[in-house]
């Protein structure tokens, strides 16, 4: 377990692109030694989403950076713009497109872990990924 800080660069993180967008785990449990959730962001391009998902054992924190976003959380779709943040309750079904015309930056914490990594996101639909919205 690490037991001192440690600075992540996002260079340093790898794309994972399944989900669509490319979602970049900065600060996890396997790389710095968190224990109680984990930090990353979300690089959304226009036209870009996030597919259909929920936590079943974390609340997930987001705050916009940059861009426009759209977020269906059960059903109901709501606006995101920079400087806004939003905690979306464990088990809620959540997607988010970018609306905009530039690069959507969105910074997410989720926490609680789940008992296992592989338990901690539930997919609700298929996406394809870096899908874009036609």
């Amino acid at each position: 377990m690490i037991k001192h800080p440690r600075i992540v660069d996002l260079s340093e993180t790898e794309p994972n692109r399944r989900r669509g967008g490319d979602l970049r785990a900065m600060l996890t449990p396997a790389n710095v030694g968190s224990t109680s959730g984990f930090m990353g962001l979300a690089l959304v391009q226009p036209g870009e989403r996030i597919g259909e998902h929920y936590h079943p054992y974390s609340e997930e924190f987001v705050y916009v950076v940059q861009g426009a976003l759209e977020v269906d959380l059960d059903g109901d779709t709501h606006e995101l713009r920079p400087d806004q943040g939003l905690l979306i309750p464990i088990n809620m079904r959540h997607r988010f497109r970018n609306v905009g015309e530039v690069e959507a930056r969105m910074v997410f914490h989720l926490g609680p872990l789940a008992p296992e990594p592989r338990l901690g996101h539930v997919d609700t639909e298929e996406t394809v990924p870096s899908e874009v919205i036609k």
